[in-house]
C-alpha cells in the first residue's frame, strides 16, 4: 500500500526505478519521446522536475514494466492477484446456517479496507482555486503525438454519480484541453459515464463531475479495471480490497461527490447535457493509430484543488509495447477467477500486447466434449468488455499462452482453416477503425484444440518455414515461421491483396502454411509488429478468407488499409509516428537529461 503518489515515487527511487530529469523539458512531444523510449526499453519511471512554462513537475512511466506494475499493486507478481481473488471466492462453508457463517470468518481479513472511509480534511484541498483562478494551462498536460488535436489528460480518474440510483463510478477517459477552464470528455458509447450523462439529460439536470489525478497507484489501476456492475460496489471498493486499507475520501469543495483525499489534483465541475457537443481529437490512441475527430461533451471546470508542491501524473499510449499493456495484464489476472466461476473449463487466458486488449485473446481450456472451444468463446464474448474481442484463439490447457505468437503457432497445428475457424458479428470498440460500421463488426474464432472424432479428428499437418520464397514484384517483404507467412505490400488498388495471396499460395512455399498475413508496406515483419498491424486493420467478416494452398486450405487475413473502392467509406487513420525533429532533439539532449 502507498498512501499517495509521492510515497510510491519515493519507494521507486529506493528501488532504483525512478530517474529524475532536472533540466527543462517541453510537455509538447519531448516528454512523450523520452517516455516512449524508456517504456520500450524497460527503463525506469521518470520525474520531470522542470517543465517549460508550467508550474508543476510530471511523473510518467508509473506502470512501465510488469514488475513495476506488480509493485504498484502491492504484490510480488501479477499472478498473485488471481490467487488473492481465488482465496476470496473459495467459499466451502458446508450446508448452510451457522456452518456457512463460520466458513466465511477466515475470509473476512481479505475484505479489510473494502469500504471507503470519509475524512474531513484532505491534502488534495490544501490549495483551492475557483472561478477566474482556474487555469488548466498551468498544468503540464501533455501533447503526446504530432497530430493530436491538443494536450490531453491521460491518467484522469473521472468520478460521477448515477442521477437516479446514486451509484458511483470511477473511470478513466481521456480529456482534451479546450481552453483554460474546459475540456472534452471522451465518454464513448459503452461507457458508464456516458450512461450517467444520458440519465441526467432525461432528468433535465447537469451532471456533476470530479476528476482526480494521482493518489495511491492502486486507485489509478482500479479506474482502468473492467469492474462488473455490482450494486453498491465501485472502483473505490476494488482499490480498498487490493490495498488492504480503505480509500480515504473527502467531499468536493464545489460538487456533491467524494474525491480521493490523497490525490495530487482534483478538477471539479459539471457537464450540461443540453449543451452542444464539441469536436474532440485527433488523438494518438492505444491502438497505435490516431482516432479521428468526433463529438463529445464539454466538461466545465469550476474549481481546482491540489496539494502544495503537487506532482502531475501522466502516461502515453501508442504503438505497443506501452505501459497500458501491464495494466491490461493486471485486469486479466484479477478477473481470471470470476471467469472460471462462469466457465469452469477455462484453464487460463491472455490478451497479448500486440492485440492492444480487445483485438486478440488466447484462451486455454480443459476440453471434454466436441464444440467446447466454441462454447467457451461464446461465453467470453458475453462478459462485459470481453464483448469487444475481435479474434479468439482456443488451445488445450497444456499450451503456454505467452508469448502470444507461440500459442498461435501451436493452435495452427490443430486448426484446419474453414473447418475449425468461424466468423461472427458483434459489438466492437468504438476505437476500432477497421470495423464494417461504427462499433459493429466481425469476429473470428480459431479452434486450435485437439479435435475429437465428432469434430472430424486431427488432420495430419507439418508446419513449415521455407528459405526460398516466390519473387512476386508486389511482395515487397516476406517472412515465414512454421505454419505462418507474413507479406508486406504497397496497397494501390482494390482487391490487390487477394490477388497477391492467390499467386503466392500457388507457389511451393505455401506447403506447411495455414495462416497468411498481408500487411501494408510500412509494417516490419516481426511477429509483434505484423500481428499488431493486421489485427488492427481487419474486420474478420470482410478480411478473412480461406484459400487453397498447395497442401490444403490456408486462412488469409488482409491487414492492408481499406480503400473507398472496396466499399470502405470511413476515414482510415494515420499510424502514430513521432516527428523526426523531436527524435533528433531528444537524441542530442540524451546525456543532458542524465541518461
Amino acid at each position: 500500500m502507498f498512501r499517495n503518489l509521492r510515497a510510491y515515487l519515493e519507494a521507486l527511487e529506493r528501488r532504483g526505478e525512478l530517474k529524475r530529469v532536472r533540466v527543462p523539458v517541453s510537455s509538447e512531444l519531448e516528454i512523450t519521446e523520452i517516455a516512449d523510449r524508456m517504456v520500450k526499453g524497460g527503463g525506469p519511471a521518470l520525474l520531470f522536475e522542470r517543465v517549460v512554462g508550467k508550474d508543476f513537475p510530471v511523473a510518467i512511466g508509473l506502470f512501465g514494466t510488469r514488475e513495476r506494475t506488480a509493485f504498484a499493486l502491492g504484490v510480488k507478481d501479477l499472478d498473485e492477484l488471481a490467487r488473492k481473488v481465488e482465496t476470496l471466492l473459495e467459499l466451502k462453508p458446508g450446508k448452510g446456517g451457522l456452518s456457512a457463517l463460520l466458513g466465511l470468518l477466515p475470509k473476512l481479513p481479505l475484505l479489510r479496507g473494502f469500504f471507503p472511509r470519509g475524512v474531513a480534511r484532505a491534502p488534495v484541498q490544501e490549495v483551492v482555486l475557483r472561478g477566474e483562478e482556474v487555469d488548466l494551462s498551468r498544468l503540464p498536460i501533455l501533447k503526446c503525438w504530432p497530430l493530436d488535436g491538443g494536450p490531453f489528460l491521460t491518467l484522469p480518474l473521472v468520478i460521477t454519480k448515477d442521477p437516479e440510483t446514486g451509484e458511483l463510478n470511477l473511470g478513466m477517459y481521456r480529456m482534451q484541453v479546450l481552453d483554460r477552464r474546459s475540456t472534452a470528455m471522451h465518454w464513448q458509447l459503452h461507457k458508464v459515464g456516458r450512461r450517467h450523462l444520458e440519465k441526467a439529460r432525461k432528468l433535465g439536470k447537469r451532471l456533476e463531475v470530479a476528476v482526480a489525478l494521482g493518489g495511491d497507484p492502486v486507485l489509478t489501476y482500479a479506474a482502468t479495471a473492467p469492474l462488473p456492475p455490482l450494486p453498491g460496489v465501485s472502483e473505490f471498493h476494488l482499490a480498498g480490497f487490493l490495498r488492504g486499507a480503505p480509500m480515504e475520501l473527502a467531499k468536493g469543495v464545489s460538487v456533491d461527490l467524494p474525491v480521493p483525499a490523497e490525490a495530487e489534483f482534483v478538477l471539479e465541475g459539471y457537464i450540461d447535457p443540453q449543451e452542444s457537443l464539441v469536436a474532440e481529437g485527433p488523438f494518438g490512441d492505444h491502438t497505435g493509430f490516431y482516432t479521428p475527430v468526433d463529438l463529445y461533451p464539454r466538461f466545465h471546470v469550476t474549481a481546482i484543488t491540489h496539494r502544495k508542491g503537487a506532482i502531475y501524473p501522466a502516461t502515453i499510449v501508442g504503438v505497443p509495447p506501452m505501459e497500458d499493456a501491464y495494466l491490461i495484464e493486471a485486469s486479466e489476472r484479477l478477473f481470471l477467477p470470476p471467469l472460471r466461476l462462469i466457465l469452469p473449463e477455462v484453464a487460463d487466458y491472455h490478451m497479448p500486447p500486440e492485440g492492444v486488449a480487445h483485438n486478440w485473446v488466447n484462451v486455454a481450456l480443459r476440453k471434454e466434449y466436441p464444440g467446447q472451444a466454441y462454447k467457451v468463446a461464446y461465453g467470453m464474448l458475453g462478459l462485459g468488455q470481453m464483448m469487444f474481442a475481435k479474434v479468439i484463439v482456443a488451445v488445450d490447457e497444456n499450451v503456454p499462452l505467452k508469448p502470444g505468437f507461440s500459442a498461435l503457432l501451436k493452435a495452427l497445428e490443430h486448426a484446419l482453416p474453414g473447418r475449425d475457424t468461424l466468423l461472427l458479428r458483434g459489438p466492437m470498440d468504438v476505437l476500432d477503425h477497421s470495423a464494417r460500421a461504427f462499433a459493429f463488426g466481425g469476429k473470428l474464432l480459431i479452434d486450435g484444440t485437439r479435435k475429437l472424432p465428432e469434430e472430424g479428428g486431427e488432420v495430419p499437418f507439418t508446419p513449415k518455414a521455407h528459405a526460398d520464397l516466390p519473387g512476386d514484384p508486389e511482395a515487397l517483404a516476406q517472412r515465414q515461421w512454421p505454419g505462418v507467412w507474413g507479406v508486406a505490400l504497397r496497397k494501390e488498388r482494390p482487391g490487390q491483396a487477394w490477388a497477391l495471396a492467390e499467386r503466392l499460395l500457388r507457389a511451393p512455399a505455401s506447403a506447411g502454411i495455414r495462416l497468411l498475413l498481408l500487411a501494408d508496406h510500412d509494417t516490419a515483419l516481426t511477429p509483434e509488429e505484423l500481428l499488431w498491424a493486421v489485427l488492427n486493420n481487419i474486420d474478420p467478416e470482410r478480411d478473412a478468407r480461406v484459400m487453397e494452398g498447395v497442401e490444403g486450405p490456408v486462412l488469409v487475413l488482409d491487414g492492408t488499409r481499406k480503400l473507398p473502392e472496396e466499399g470502405f467509406n470511413r476515414p482510415w487513420p494515420e499510424r502514430i509516428r513521432m516527428d523526426a525533429r523531436i527524435q533528433a532533439l531528444v537524441d542530442s539532449r540524451w546525456e543532458e537529461y542524465g541518461f
